[in-house]
């Protein structure tokens, strides 16, 4: 039979198989996609160890190797963003309780705002290490990438602010879930290519004033972003579900 959009057979075939697609349309699957994204780039985007690392990198070896930098930390980034989720997943009715959601998230937002200032205030070239000239391999500097970046645990904490403010974690929705998380990856590799490719095009003017100028630049869009926040929650100009 010739199904054309008139046709009421076409009409109740996609009606019924709309109600037994695996996984429901209510939750917005863009939405957690932006959510993942902007999660990704402002746990890696702060001039932390590694952040230095991938400069220095950049600038010594070249950008690949400074992107492969980037990748480690990408890596050790997921694994704890899973760790943060699993362990919020058991206190779903926790946070979903709306009194609790509300508090959660203005929690979130002092988080994010004292992160920021921290951000904004500290000089990541004092404990700067000058590395060799010896390239290495490739799995090499991703693997010292990962390391430096997996031995600090306290990324949990960006983690949970930021799964607080934007009610990241979905119970029982394991396709958006994953999604989410591939786009947590995807932010900080996004972030990570675009800092080896502003590096590499300015690496003739770049010194150690320069991830300073990054580190204050990133600290003061933290503090709006987290005040914004903060203002939108508090006054109900925003929810997220």
């Amino acid at each position: 039979m010739y199904f054309s959009p008139s046709n009421g057979v076409f009409s109740t075939f996609i009606i019924n198989f709309a109600y037994d697609m695996p996984f429901p349309f209510h939750i917005d699957i863009l939405g957690v996609m932006l959510k993942g994204t902007i999660i990704g780039i402002l746990a890696s985007a702060p001039m932390g160890p590694v952040g230095v690392l991938c400069v220095q990198r950049t600038l010594k070896k070249g950008r690949w190797y400074g992107f492969v930098t980037g990748i480690g930390a990408a890596v050790s980034d997921i694994i704890y963003a899973l760790i943060t989720g699993y362990g919020m997943s058991f206190i779903m009715d926790l946070i979903t309780n709306p009194t609790n959601k509300f508090w959660l998230q203005i929690f979130g937002s002092m988080m994010l705002l004292v992160f920021g200032i921290y951000c904004f205030r500290n000089n990541p070239t004092k404990k700067m290490h000058h590395s060799g000239n010896n390239k290495g391999t490739f799995w090499h500097n991703g693997l010292t990438a990962f390391l430096v970046t997996f031995s600090n645990p306290l990324i949990i904490f960006i983690f949970m602010a930021s799964f607080a403010q934007f009610a990241f974690v979905i119970p029982d929705h394991h396709f958006e879930m994953s999604l989410g998380y591939a786009c947590i990856v995807g932010g900080a590799l996004l972030w990570w290519y675009g800092l080896t490719w502003l590096i590499d095009k300015v690496r003739g003017k770049f010194d150690e004033n320069g991830i300073l100028i990054i580190n204050k630049v990133i600290g003061s869009f933290v503090i709006f972003f987290s005040l914004l926040m903060l203002i939108g929650t508090i006054f109900n100009l925003y929810t997220f579900y």
